[in-house]
């Protein structure tokens, strides 16, 4: 068997126990090392069993993963959803179609420091669903506004998925952030227009519920703020690197939460336990995902797959086009993390090819995940909203979710023609 061949059955394995729900991690060990055994011998592929784990512990890279989760695990637990709907809603002072616009930004806000998909997702949908269906909201309506407002979280940084990538890829995680501040801004305010449209459309004026007030409701969230523009702005400005970024994060959202009483010792010490367990499945997946990469490099299929799109006339357009169909496709069925570790071994080297930035592709590749978030089957948000939810109807978060799919399309196409409102920012910090 050649290596090309060997590389195309093993991933075809590999893509087969992750849809029979293999752990990831396991999937990606399993075949990356049974692959790099299969080109190189037992021996070798014993090496590289090895040395992944060390190389793993020894980039600096890694670090800001534990203390951001940290933080987002903090700000999750002390009940910070419920003022920043608060807000939102108070800013738009109760006109129809407030209650959904305020769900987006809330959950924006709240992405900010969390950092989390499915985390954002699950915190504001206990709050704004049961709001909105008081408010006049259909239920899918409801559904479908948070869904979409909560893939903001793993797109405003900080980000998992951005940190995650830039280990894989090699970036600078401070470069990832800043290129995907501006898309996540934009975004928000694609999602938001569409959640007041179909807002408009579903509350009449006499379900309006009253507006809270304003400058209380605002003076409520001012530690969110504080805690975004420490951290993250530290990052932009230049006072931190994002390891001391993420631990200043990290230590503010404790404190704050201990100073403001909304979090005991005993809270925080069994969220600093479920942080333990989340990095240490990260860990296991990242190193599992090296050992992989050593296998696909190995076979020289990337070389391969971009000789061949060369050869197919494809150009750095055509190429994008059609990987956002292949990820379109893929998010219907595989995890978002999943999805990167098993394809940027082989499609980063093909976006080089083309000339495109890495940094611009990593910000892409996240809104990409997005979508997969709100599609069905797989959309982890819309069985998230269902779990929190269990009286809603299965076809309702499917359908109120759809009209939100245009959003990411559109940011998108506008990447696309206009890539420096992605690669701006982090000029200005380079």
């Amino acid at each position: 068997m050649t290596p090309i061949a060997l590389a195309i059955v093993g991933l075809v394995i590999l893509v087969g126990m992750i849809l029979l729900r293999v752990p990831v991690a396991i999937a990606l060990g399993l075949v990356g090392y049974g692959g790099y055994a299969a080109l190189e011998g037992w021996t070798r592929a014993g090496l590289i069993l090895g040395t992944a784990p060390i190389e793993l512990a020894q980039a600096y890279t890694f670090s800001v993963v534990p203390l951001f989760t940290l933080m987002g695990a903090v700000a999750a637990v002390s009940g910070l959803s419920s003022d920043l709907f608060r807000a939102a809603n108070a800013v738009m002072r109760g006109t129809r179609g407030s209650l959904s616009v305020a769900a987006i930004f809330a959950s924006g806000l709240f992405g900010a420091i969390c950092g989390s998909s499915v985390a954002t997702a699950l915190t504001m949908s206990k709050v704004s669903i049961p709001e909105m269906i008081r408010g006049g909201y259909s239920p899918a309506i409801a559904a479908g506004t948070v869904a979409a407002g909560g893939t903001l979280g793993i797109l405003i940084p900080p980000s998992l998925i951005l940190m995650i990538y830039a280990i894989i890829a090699q970036l600078s995680v401070a470069q990832l952030f800043a290129a995907a501040l501006v898309p996540g801004i934009f975004l928000m305010f694609f999602y938001a227009a569409i959640a007041l449209l179909l807002g408009r459309r579903s509350q009449s004026a006499e379900q309006l519920p009253p507006a809270p007030p304003l400058f209380s409701s605002l003076g409520r969230i001012w530690h969110v703020v504080l805690l975004f523009g420490v951290a993250i702005g530290g990052i932009y400005t230049g006072w931190f690197t994002p390891t001391e970024a993420a631990a200043v994060g990290a230590l503010g959202a404790i404190l704050l939460a201990l100073l403001t009483r909304r979090a005991g010792v005993s809270t925080l010490a069994a969220t600093a336990l479920d942080t333990v367990r989340l990095v240490s499945s990260v860990i296991f997946i990242v190193m599992a995902s090296t050992i992989f990469s050593y296998f696909i490099v190995q076979t020289g299929l990337s070389n391969a797959v971009t000789d061949e799109m060369a050869q197919a006339g494809f150009g750095p357009t055509g190429i994008i086009v059609l990987l956002c169909v292949i990820y379109i496709v893929m998010g219907c069925f595989l995890e978002g993390i999943a999805m990167i570790l098993i394809t940027v071994p082989i499609v980063l080297p093909l976006i080089l090819s083309f000339g495109h930035d890495p940094v611009w592709f990593g910000v892409l590749l996240v809104i990409l995940i997005e979508i997969g978030l709100i599609t069905p089957p797989l959309g982890m948000n819309l069985f998230v909203i269902r779990a929190v939810s269990p009286e809603l109807k299965v076809t309702d978060i499917y359908f109120g979710a759809l009209p939100f799919l245009v959003a990411p399309l559109l940011l998108i196409a506008l990447m696309i023609v206009w890539p420096q409102m992605v690669l701006w920012l982090p000029s200005l910090i380079e």
